[in-house]
């Protein structure tokens, strides 16, 4: 595009506009080439702007030095793309709160032979190099069925409706997950899908409120003890340690659609349909100074923390909600940085161990869901699981609270003597059910009445 450009006329014979100062002499026809009259009529634009050019007698920019009878005025205008292309000059080379060059020109595609085009050409000439050190362009906003919006297709979508029907957070949820490097796809469709997520990210922040009882600790992250933790614990450390590096890289890069889908994602099923769904019955039923309580108490506090300063450019008015109700000191959420996630807490083998884990696991809910749908149990806790597997799953499964982690009230695991791989076997669960943490056991629980009567 640049090599193979033809010149470029900086001149247009326009009624307004930038007024080129040049004189022309009336015999020569040559302009003039005086540094004092062109800095002369530079600080005269600059104090009055350039109006004045064609109003004002032709001796006040010439000055003494020459008789105003030998020139004319040129009474072109400066092209409208050389004048916008000049804005780095006196825009950040002027203002003391900016720099040149800039870190980022941003502007919607159509600019690409405009405005960037133009800036590049016009600081390449004068300053040998770009007016920025990047540029970022991005698509326009369209209809869901990607047509240009206007009043006549009756296709048009008010950001004050958007914001009187579904609030300012989620137009900001569709702003992020939209790629803009594409037209920005836009209806009432979309609009309730993103308002879905932000219903499922919402839910998150819940059920940490309501397990942590709006008892906000910031934690050190550096201090916390993590060999000390739980497993399962050490392992959502580890989940956090991943998704602060894709956040960092994401941001990096711009790519704020694929940051909101990696948060989306930890909060749906990473924690919901995860480490909350094992973690309840401990919350709900243990006792509230059981370490692996209180384990999960300190994640939670972290995944709070971390959540909340994340999702803050964001869910700017949610995020601030919340941290005005939890947090002790005075300062607002938008006045914090990102956390700084500790590298100790990446746990490589860890990661792989759970990650087998969750494929057994993925296999025992498809067993129960077909319990399920068969109408032989109700819920996973009416549920007994008999896992049969190889000698390296039943390594893994070794140390794990297998009813808590299959979210059933009995789990057995028998080593295979066939060497298959794993066969899961799903049965009702016979016993006694408890009123409290609704598990079917053979006898009393144990754990409810020891709480109960220490509650008492």
């Amino acid at each position: 595009m640049i090599a193979e450009r033809p010149d470029w006329c900086v001149s247009r014979q326009r009624a307004w506009g930038v007024p080129l100062p040049i004189f022309i002499n009336k015999k020569t026809r040559k302009p003039l080439r005086d540094k004092k009259v062109i800095d002369r009529i530079a600080d005269i634009y600059e104090k009055e702007g350039s109006d004045c050019w064609f109003t004002d007698d032709i001796h006040r920019f010439l000055g003494d030095k020459y008789n105003k009878d030998d020139y004319e005025k040129l009474n072109d205008i400066v092209e409208v793309w050389f004048d916008s292309g000049s804005t780095h000059s006196f825009v950040l080379e002027k203002r003391k709160d900016l720099k040149w060059p800039a870190d980022m020109y941003l502007e919607g595609s159509d600019q690409h032979r405009g405005w960037f085009h133009s800036s590049l050409l016009e600081s390449c000439g004068t300053r040998g190099r770009a007016p920025f050190n990047s540029i970022l362009s991005h698509g326009f906003v369209v209809d869901g069925k990607g047509l240009k919006m206007s009043k006549s297709s009756g296709n048009v979508i008010s950001p004050e409706d958007i914001l009187k029907n579904y609030g300012a957070d989620i137009l900001r949820a569709w702003v992020a997950a939209s790629d803009y490097a594409e037209d920005l796809r836009i209806d009432k469709n979309i609009l309730a899908q993103h308002a879905e997520s932000y219903r499922k990210i919402r839910n998150t922040f819940r059920f940490i409120l309501g397990n942590i009882r709006d008892n906000f600790e910031s934690q050190k992250f550096d201090s916390i003890e993590i060999k000390n933790l739980n497993e399962l614990e050490q392992y959502i450390l580890h989940k956090i340690f991943i998704l602060d590096s894709l956040i960092k890289e994401n941001l990096r890069n711009y790519n704020f659609h694929k940051l909101y889908k990696e948060l989306l994602n930890f909060c749906a099923l990473d924690l919901s349909s995860f480490y909350f769904d094992i973690r309840k019955d401990v919350l709900y039923c243990d006792d509230v100074n059981s370490k692996k309580r209180k384990d999960c108490i300190v994640v939670l506090n972290i995944i709070l923390d971390c959540l909340l300063k994340w999702f803050a450019p964001i869910f700017v008015f949610t995020t601030d909600e919340i941290y005005s109700l939890v947090s002790k000191d005075k300062k607002n959420i938008h006045e914090l940085v990102f956390p700084q996630i500790p590298k100790k807490w990446e746990n490589k083998i860890l990661d792989d161990k759970w990650k087998q884990l969750f494929k057994i696991k993925q296999e025992a809910n498809v067993a129960i869901e077909e319990k399920r749908a068969s109408k032989e149990i109700g819920s996973s806790l009416e549920a007994d699981l008999k896992i049969t597997t190889d000698d390296k799953n039943f390594e893994l499964l070794e140390g794990i609270d297998l009813a808590e982690y299959f979210i059933t009230s009995k789990a057995k695991k028998i080593k295979s003597k066939n060497k298959e791989d794993l066969k899961i076997e799903v049965s009702k669960s016979q016993g006694t059910k408890c009123p409290r943490c609704w598990k079917i056991l053979d006898n009393k629980c144990e754990r409810c009445e020891k709480v109960i009567k220490d509650t008492i």
